[in-house]
Formats: C-alpha cells, sequence, structure tokens
C-alpha cells in the first residue's frame, strides 16, 4: 500500500511506469477492480501497480484531484499521463494501458 509519506518514492522517483489504483474499503467498485489489476501487474512486468487508499491517504488523493473511485492513473517519469475513472473488464483496461505504453516493448 503506497501512503502520502511514501508516493514520491512509490510513484515519482520510479524508474518504470506506475498505474496508481485510488481506492478506498468502502467501494464495491474498488474491490471488483483490485483482482484484475493483480493479474496485470503479474502479467506486465514492465508496469509497476500501486495502491493508494484515499480515506487514509487524503492528500495524495486530493493533489492529484481524485474525485471519483476507482480512479486509475498512469505515471511514467514523475508525471501522470492518463487516468481512468470507474471499474472496467480487464480487456478494456488493458488496450488503454497498452496503447499508451506501446513505446515500451518490454511491458507487452
Amino acid at each position: 500500500m503506497t501512503t502520502d509519506a511514501t508516493f514520491a518514492a512509490d510513484v515519482l522517483q520510479h524508474h518504470q511506469p506506475v498505474l496508481v489504483d485510488f481506492t478506498a474499503d468502502w467501494c464495491p467498485p474498488c474491490r471488483m477492480i483490485a483482482p484484475v489489476l493483480a493479474e496485470i501487474a503479474a502479467e506486465r512486468p514492465g508496469l509497476t501497480v500501486r495502491v493508494v487508499d484515499t480515506d487514509e491517504n487524503p492528500e495524495t488523493a486530493r493533489a492529484y484531484e481524485v474525485m471519483s473511485l476507482p480512479t486509475l492513473m498512469l505515471f511514467r517519469d514523475g508525471k501522470p499521463v492518463a487516468s481512468f475513472v470507474g471499474a472496467r473488464p480487464k480487456a478494456k483496461l488493458l488496450a488503454g494501458l497498452d496503447e499508451l505504453l506501446e513505446s515500451q516493448p518490454s511491458l507487452s
């Protein structure tokens, strides 16, 4: 779990693309997408997946203007490059991620 205190090290200073899952325990769609993200993390070794609980880490959620949950935000070189709001099927999520990451063949 990434926290407000570890966000810079876990995400912004990371050497490869990072997909951040902004979530909360009370959010049913967040619970639905969690196993999908675990599968994606296992299938895409060049992509790191981090989870931020917005209830426990409100500063990071506020800094990135997360208004709805789940919000998935892709960071590259310390900057957010895309976000996906709401749960979506694995195939649709992978299609969007792969399109964004196609310039890095090690991710496929």
